[in-house]
């Protein structure tokens, strides 16, 4: 199965779920999609033992050949050109490296260029293969990076992919084609706010979801009637335990230590596939 772990908003603890389901389950890959500030290795602790370069490409215009009309930059979608009557000046973080530049130029006078936009790391910690990317410091676009982690997937193997927060761009590129979405959420005002977007975001792309409550017995039953509301599953309470929150600061998955949360998983795997 892939198994996509996601959350409206960031701190419910997404990576939490993540990593401690990923050391209950046997041949299991992690994938951190999170690449704008992937965390999930700091749990884990792997040996890393490749690193490599992921590349996106960018238009170069030939002063020589291009005759300023313009229609490159009528094209462009996203203004990473601009065509002024003697110089056309390119943005490189805002292109989507679709190359429809290169198809619309009357006189070929546009070739495309890479560049480095961040590094996949891969490496294994106590059973798990961990893949996750670092997106380069200043890149707008995290995209590109996530589908380089998600092309890392190997079918033999049970997959859980830790999403970024939040229900834009990255979200979508992270769960797609997943078998599979675990919302977490707290049960807290903000918990169920963000939570409400995700599910529409979700049911929108027709992605099958349940709900882990993290911090359950913290606030409210807000969240829990929502769900029965919406007949959301809810398939695990993790409670505001301090042992959890001790085992947390000290970056320990408490799987490893409260061993009998590894069941508690395993259970919560069966419903998914149920």
């Amino acid at each position: 199965m892939i198994i996509t772990v996601a959350s409206g908003k960031g701190g419910t603890g997404k990576t939490t779920v993540a990593v401690n389901m990923a050391l209950s389950l046997d041949n299991v890959q992690l994938l951190d999609c999170d690449v704008e500030e992937p965390n999930s290795h700091i749990l884990l602790q792997p040996k890393i033992d490749e690193t490599e370069p992921v590349y996106t490409k960018f238009p170069v215009i030939s002063e020589e050949l291009c005759v300023y009309c313009g229609k490159c930059s009528k094209f462009c979608a996203y203004n990473a050109l601009f065509v002024a009557p003697k110089t056309v000046m390119v943005f490189p973080e805002l292109c989507h490296s679709c190359g429809g530049c290169t198809l619309v130029c009357p006189k070929n006078a546009i070739t495309e260029k890479e560049r480095q936009i961040g590094v996949i790391k891969k490496g294994e910690a106590n059973g798990v293969e961990i893949i996750y990317g670092e997106l380069n410091v200043g890149e707008a676009m995290a995209v590109p990076l996530i589908k380089a982690v998600k092309n890392q997937m190997k079918s033999d193997k049970n997959v859980v992919i830790d999403a970024p927060p939040g229900t834009a761009c990255s979200l979508v590129a992270s769960v797609h084609k997943t078998d599979y979405c675990i919302l977490v959420t707290e049960p807290t005002p903000f918990g169920l706010h963000d939570l409400k977007i995700t599910v529409q975001v979700l049911r929108n792309l027709g992605v099958p979801m349940g709900v882990v409550i993290n911090r359950a017995g913290l606030g409210d039953n807000k969240v829990y009637e929502y769900c029965e509301k919406e007949n959301i599953p809810l398939l695990l309470e993790i409670p505001f335990d301090k042992k959890i929150a001790e085992l947390y600061s000290r970056g320990v998955p408490f799987v490893a230590e409260m061993t009998e949360w590894k069941k508690k998983f395993l259970k919560m795997r069966d419903k998914i596939k149920s």
